[in-house]
């Protein structure tokens, strides 16, 4: 299916440029899946089943040794008549609303064969857009560490941990330092991947090598604007048959 990206002016939530949070623009400081909008990026949708390659408590039980692991919040929006919403941060898949990153994983699994796991929180995100981007911020201000819903279910299975999230104010949505903090990862290989509104990485691939200092974190990772992703099938299957996973 063709997509089409449908821009919607944001809420004067976007402008404002909050100042110094990271290297980011005004909209990845305020961004969800990657701007503010990007933090509300996943669609109700992924508040259900990620896919049927995962189970609800954590990754798919096949045998693969590749895990892609993603964290994606939905922003409740009219999906009528479109095929994706930028600012939203949702792409419409042969009818299937889906948020940015997961429809990125997705792609990646198909290319991969990898098991998914969606990066779940036992407390829910707002839908709502400017509270979504305000509790985003406050989080980073308390470095919050949000309990988990989702976890690996054998850690040990897996060499290769395929991690995607938006760019929030400039960082990782703090789930995902639950996450890192959770896990173990030594002695594997950590490809980050993230859809942003203009900042890409900020520094969170630095981060991620901070929390996971005994694992291989990957500088080739990769970084797709929320206003490309739609038209970006080609790319992300390309970037993953180049990695030789």
């Amino acid at each position: 299916m063709k997509k089409q990206i449908v821009t919607i002016l944001m809420t004067s939530a976007l402008a404002l440029g909050i100042t110094a949070c990271g290297a980011g623009t005004a909209e990845d400081q305020t961004s969800g899946e990657q701007t503010s909008s990007d933090q509300t990026q996943e669609t109700s949708d992924d508040q259900a089943d990620a896919g049927e390659d995962e189970t609800d408590t954590g990754a798919a039980t096949g045998s693969s040794n590749i895990l892609i692991a993603y964290f994606s919040v939905p922003e409740d929006v009219d999906t009528e008549g479109i095929d994706a919403d930028a600012g939203a941060s949702i792409v419409v898949d042969d009818g299937q609303v889906k948020g940015n990153l997961e429809y990125t994983a997705g792609v990646i699994q198909q290319t991969t064969g990898g098991d998914l796991l969606r990066i779940e929180t036992v407390d829910q995100y707002p839908l709502d857009h400017e509270t979504l981007v305000d509790q985003a911020a406050d989080e980073q201000d308390q470095e919050a560490r949000p309990g988990l819903a989702s976890q690996i279910e054998n850690v040990d299975q897996y060499d290769t941990i395929l991690l995607g999230y938006p760019n929030w104010w400039g960082d990782m949505p703090m789930p995902l330092y639950t996450f890192l903090e959770e896990n173990d990862f030594a002695g594997k290989t950590i490809i980050p991947f993230t859809v942003h509104g203009g900042s890409g990485f900020s520094d969170t691939v630095d981060t991620i090598a901070q929390l996971q200092p005994d694992a291989q974190v990957s500088s080739d990772g990769l970084s797709i604007s929320r206003n490309d992703v739609a038209d970006a099938a080609d790319e992300i299957t390309s970037w993953a048959e180049g990695l030789g996973l």
